[in-house]
């Protein structure tokens, strides 16, 4: 089954790939492809798949898509992402924020990156903090006041 798993790897990414590529820290440089994805159980207890990496897609400007949580705390009436981006500075991240998406960019000499999020929920955008430390960036919002539920109840006379 190995030898399998390792020939496809080969047939797909090439002669020098092997299933422990994808994994490498070589492996996701300039120029290569990775692939990745996370899996998390949502508030309503449903599995939540996020995807990451350039595979699938030629990268804007060579650039990667991070990794990126979202964690939304109803009780605090918060949102925090909090984005693997190691390789670069605090002031060569760019972000910007509306009420339902965040655009994250971040370059320095190989090493780029770029994602744009979308929120679950409405978020104040004013109250944006984000701090960089370790290669993870952490943007922290509050929750818009309550959205109004889709629609309207019609009362039949």
């Amino acid at each position: 089954m190995e030898r399998e798993i390792e020939r496809l790897f080969r047939t797909l990414l090439g002669p020098h790939a092997g299933p422990q590529a994808l994994g490498g820290h070589e492996a996701c440089g300039p120029g290569s492809v990775c692939y990745g994805y996370t899996l998390a159980v949502g508030p309503d207890g449903r599995p939540v798949f996020k995807e990451f990496g350039n595979a699938g897609a030629a990268p804007e400007g060579g650039a990667r898509e991070p990794n990126v949580d979202t964690i939304t705390n109803e009780k605090e009436g918060t949102a925090k992402l909090v984005v693997e981006m190691p390789g670069v500075e605090r002031g060569d991240i760019d972000v910007s924020v509306d009420t339902r998406r965040v655009s994250i960019a971040a370059e320095r000499e190989e090493k780029r990156y770029r994602v744009a999020v979308p929120l679950e929920r409405k978020v104040d955008r004013d109250s944006a903090k984000a701090t960089y430390k370790n290669g993870i960036l952490e943007v922290t919002f509050r929750l818009a006041g309550d959205e109004k539920p889709p629609g309207r109840k019609v009362e039949v006379q």
